[in-house]
């Protein structure tokens, strides 16, 4: 047996026996390398959103993810509906929905939306929790204010009008404050009997590195959302080889992300491998406000997008992708008319290169910072070598890596470019999320920049802010979209990422799994499962 398998039945062995005897039981092994933390805002990306956020704790908008056939929307969640103040756009008002409980008893109203919201935002507040701050704030950097109107009525500020501050309240999840004070008021010891949200599952059991339990709520709120299971076990399993030795063996019934040459023998064993276009991009970020680097030069930043064989990614990948030329997908109305319509030239690349002041003498070299697994990560290791061959062979250009855990390489997303979570790179590779214009705030507005908000690499584009400033004021859905159009030509022309693919979201499932919808987005229902 090797180590591999070994630890793999170690981790096995460490599950409670009645969880695995369990007739609905769903096991999904993750691609994260450790359990996302469980005190109601996870980390490890996504991926943390996706199993320990959303079906354990809500927020005041919530995501529809019930179909597979368009790209998910907003839905009231928390919040049974929210305005923007016609006076004065800066402020919201979200109506709470009525009848809500934590899963340890307790209400939810507007004193546990205060309390929470100064769990994020208020340094001097005694429930202050710093790793669950930097996250929530990183993500919803322009919140300036919030107040309670009454028990079911609150209020949210921002420090300048946000057409689209909806879509950034998804980040934001709720946990009991009478879940705090059970624990001696310490978030460590949340974490170690896992928070209490109002989610239909609850968190039974947390054994760090290990594996986390959810159990079905069965007060849940919503009746047309009641879990199908009565348990989910999540396990961490970063290499793909691992999940898919577990998926065959039966010691697991989902895996993420299964290796792509693996795809064709998994069908033909019965297994189920589900893909589906969704809004996630795979690029490298470039520090393009680092100065004396390399990608500061928008030439290089080009010349890199023009230098990649996106084809020859598409065959390492079975298919399981769509090759990336922007922000969003080439055929998306939005995507506009830039300038560049990237593609493998060479030759063009080489100008741009020798133009930036590089050549044989004076060779292009940059260093990349990548993990070894993660989030949307896909593949990273053999997909970066790819990308490291294909850049030599085609440019010339020499690549080297600073290879790091998933979390480690998440803290350059909030770090400014010349700090040392950034490795000392000049791009970092983390997959991110494209869903609606909130997200293209996120990673390129000016005013995001970090440790602000989440524009780690520090590009700035004042043709760029200025369409935003339009989406963001606007009323008119046309002249919105027009605005996002444009803003979009300049995140091609800027070249502010290498754009590299869209993933199509794969995922292997035993046959036993029933009533997934595979939906257009980071996260997924798991309400909706059932196992036969």
């Amino acid at each position: 047996m090797t180590l591999r398998h070994l630890a793999l039945a170690a981790i096995v062995a460490a599950l409670p026996a009645a969880a695995q005897a369990q007739q609905k039981t769903l096991r999904i092994a993750m691609t994260a390398s450790d359990v996302p933390t469980t005190a109601g805002m996870p980390n490890n990306g996504s991926e943390g959103m996706r199993f320990l956020g959303f079906p354990v704790f809500e927020p005041l908008v919530d995501w529809d993810l019930t179909r597979a056939d368009k790209p998910a929307d907003i839905r009231p969640g928390l919040a049974e509906s929210w305005a923007q103040d016609d006076a004065d756009p800066r402020k919201w008002r979200f109506a709470l929905r009525q009848g809500v409980s934590f899963h340890d008893g307790t209400a939810f109203g507007a004193d546990s939306v205060i309390w929470n919201l100064d769990r994020f935002y208020k340094n001097d507040s005694p429930q202050f929790d710093a790793p669950a701050a930097a996250l929530a704030r990183g993500r919803v950097s322009i919140m300036s204010g919030y107040r309670k109107i009454d028990d079911r009525t609150v209020e949210i500020e921002t420090s300048r009008p946000i057409s689209y501050l909806p879509y950034l309240l998804t980040w934001i999840l709720f946990t009991s404050p009478q879940s705090y004070a059970a624990a001696d008021h310490d978030w460590g010891k949340v974490a170690a009997a896992g928070g209490a949200g109002t989610g239909p599952f609850r968190i039974s059991r947390f054994v760090p590195r290990v594996s986390a339990e959810l159990s079905r709520n069965d007060g849940y709120w919503n009746p047309d959302r009641k879990p199908k299971l009565d348990r989910i076990l999540l396990l961490p399993m970063p290499e793909a080889n691992t999940r898919l030795a577990a998926l065959r063996s039966g010691q697991v019934d989902w895996i993420e992300v299964p290796p792509p040459d693996a795809i064709p023998s998994l069908k033909q064993g019965g297994f189920q491998v589900v893909t589906n276009s969704y809004p996630h991009v795979w690029p490298w970020v470039f520090a393009a406000g680092k100065p004396g680097s390399p990608v500061a030069d928008v030439r290089v930043r080009q010349a890199l997008n023009y230098c990649i064989d996106r084809d020859g990614m598409l065959a390492l990948l079975n298919g399981t992708a769509e090759p990336s030329i922007g922000f969003y997908k080439a055929n998306d109305p939005l995507f506009g008319k830039p300038e560049n319509r990237y593609k493998l030239d060479a030759a063009k690349g080489k100008a741009l290169i020798s133009a930036a002041g590089y050549g044989p003498q004076k060779p292009l070299k940059i260093t990349i910072g990548i993990s070894t697994s993660g989030s949307g990560q896909m593949l990273p290791l053999p997909m970066n070598e790819f990308l490291q061959q294909s850049l030599k062979e085609n440019c010339g250009v020499d690549v080297a890596f600073q290879v790091v855990e998933w979390n480690t390489l998440l803290a350059g997303l909030r770090a400014t470019p010349e700090a040392s979570q950034w490795l000392g790179a000049d791009a970092l590779n983390i997959s991110l999320v494209s869903s609606d214009p909130s997200q293209m705030a996120r990673w390129f507005l000016s005013s995001n920049a970090t440790p602000v908000g989440s524009n780690a690499g520090h590009w700035k584009d004042a043709e760029f802010d200025a369409a935003f400033a339009t989406v963001e004021t606007e009323r008119d859905p046309a002249k919105i979209a027009a605005a996002l159009t444009r803003a979009h030509e300049r995140l091609v022309d800027g070249a502010p990422w290498l754009y590299i693919v869209h993933d199509l979201n794969p995922r292997a499932m035993s046959r036993r799994v029933k009533g997934f919808v595979s939906a257009q987005s980071w996260y997924q229902d798991l309400t909706r499962v059932d196992l036969q």
